[in-house]
């Protein structure tokens, strides 16, 4: 599998986030969530749905910037619609070990699997994420996988003091482009959870 530096990715969202300033704001929509409990850095949050555009990150790219511009060409209208479609905010990457295997564009609100416009792209898939709980800790500073990989063992083990159980693997999610100053960014890492 290739690797994917997750400090490179957040580099690739300079151009979908490029509405974002230097000090953290960011001009886009960003998914919508409800939370249930927060926790300090930890949070309870649940997604009702979310539908993803997304393509592997492992299939031999010759650059980094590869599955972002894919994703990239197929808001822009290359589907089989050739509708242009708003980003949404975070970029998500999942996170697998000590590697990135996919990268992931949120699709705005209004879109179901069923009303999103097929990729002409046959490596880009859509997907929905259903009734979607997670445990979310955000951070700042670089979004790379040292920064992961630390986040996440905190998370792992304050899921494990709750009772909780995770369902899947994580996720990484960046909301700013690398010019924004690294305190002010907003960096997520989430697991999908259930009650045990």
């Amino acid at each position: 599998m290739r690797r994917l530096s997750t400090q490179l990715v957040s580099i690739l969202s300079l151009c979908i986030l490029s509405a974002c300033s230097v000090f953290g704001d960011v001009n886009v929509k960003v998914a919508p969530y409800e939370v249930i409990e927060t926790d300090g850095a930890f949070e309870i949050r649940h997604y009702k749905r979310l539908v993803l555009a997304s393509t592997d990150t492992t299939d031999g790219m010759d650059s980094v910037s590869a599955p972002f511009y894919k994703l990239f060409k197929y808001i822009s209208g290359k589907n089989d619609k050739t509708q242009k479609i708003a980003m949404t905010a975070p970029v998500f990457m999942d996170q697998s070990g000590q590697i990135t295997e996919a990268m992931s564009f949120v699709l705005p609100e209004e879109f179901s699997l069923a009303t999103a416009p097929p990729p002409v792209d046959p490596t880009v898939k859509l997907t929905e994420l259903s009734d979607y709980t997670v445990v979310v800790m955000s951070f700042t500073g670089s979004l790379n996988q040292k920064s992961i990989s630390t986040h996440r063992i905190l998370l792992q083990n304050w899921i494990a003091d709750r009772g909780l159980k995770a369902t899947g693997e994580a996720k990484a999610a960046g909301y700013n482009p690398p010019f924004t100053l690294p305190f002010l960014r907003r960096n997520e890492i989430m697991i999908p959870v259930k009650k045990t």
